[in-house]
């Protein structure tokens, strides 16, 4: 048996997100040498490489064709604009009106199939080398832990409650740009915001908004590329010499045997399981990435099946 150690380089799946005129865009652009997907039309003060999106069928032809480039980063410019793209696709192919002309969430539950073989399609960009960056907008909503005394707001991406699941898990690195600002108090007690001009990269989950890095980051990060740079040195195309089987690791098949149901659909709607298949059949490759992060793949599906449900 052939077991290989240490870290191993490779492309990275980025999602950023973050208020409103932060500078998504203009941090994507300094990626290494990015070709930008725009489905917004919002790069034309960038001076990058662009293919314009119009349509879903536009926007899936051009992962295709991406991975024949040299390319070194590929840009989606926005998920949440693609998304939007998907459920124009949806209706079309449909010829529905609405929605919710599919019943009570069953549109967003047929989103979010297509948006995981979405997502499926990106991968294959990872695997070619290329590091991929999936810029999103902010959201505010209303949330309510279950070990919380009241309701608070807090961050999350602008996507539908079913398809964010899906791009958290996807990513390796999930990270919230905001501007930073102190609170100062008036003589009147009254809490007042100063400053709001540092721009700031979060890469740790807070009740305030989602963030995670799997590299290792501070938890918070001036927005200057100098502060992830060493993330995106020269990768290889090539493959692990060997990738340990399923049959070889122990411990995480209980994890998911303990939550099969959530597991099975999950994996169906993301297009890596039939409906008559269970996550035994996945491949070797695909189990072994879901050993490494066991707990946070169930916890994933555990989210999503709730959205679902």
């Amino acid at each position: 048996m052939k077991i290989t150690k240490g870290k191993q380089q490779r492309a990275q799946r980025v999602v950023i997100y973050g208020v409103e005129s932060v500078g998504k865009s203009t941090f994507a652009a300094k990626f290494p040498r990015p070709l930008f997907l725009d489905i917004e039309g919002g790069t034309s003060h960038l001076d990058v490489d662009r293919c314009e999106i119009s349509t879903w069928k536009q926007l899936t032809d051009a992962l295709t064709e991406a991975k024949a480039t040299d390319y070194k980063t590929i840009v989606i410019d926005s998920a949440d604009w693609a998304e939007r793209l998907c459920v124009e696709d949806l209706l079309a192919s449909t010829k529905k009106t609405s929605i919710e002309d599919f019943g009570f969430g069953k549109g967003w539950v047929m989103v979010a199939e297509r948006m995981s073989r979405f997502l499926s399609s990106v991968d294959q960009l990872i695997d070619a080398g290329k590091n991929v960056v999936l810029i999103a907008h902010s959201k505010i909503v209303r949330f309510e832990a279950p070990d919380a005394l009241a309701a608070y707001d807090r961050y999350e991406l602008k996507l539908s409650k079913q398809s964010a699941p899906l791009l958290k898990e996807f990513a390796d690195e999930l990270w919230f740009l905001r501007f930073k600002t102190k609170v100062s108090t008036t003589d009147s007690g009254k809490g007042k915001g100063i400053g709001g001009k540092e721009r700031i990269l979060l890469t740790t989950h807070s009740a305030a908004y989602d963030a995670k890095t799997r590299s290792g980051l501070a938890e918070e990060l001036p927005l200057e590329w100098a502060s992830v740079a060493h993330l995106f040195e020269a990768v290889a195309t090539k493959q692990p010499d060997h990738i340990v089987d399923a049959n070889e690791m122990v411990g995480w098949q209980a994890r998911l045997a303990e939550h099969e149901g959530e597991v099975n659909q999950f994996l169906i709607a993301r297009g890596v399981l039939t409906s008559e298949q269970t996550w035994r059949d996945c491949a070797p490759e695909y189990l072994h990435r879901v050993a490494l992060r066991v707990d946070q793949f169930v916890n994933t599906a555990i989210e999503w099946r709730k959205a679902n449900s």
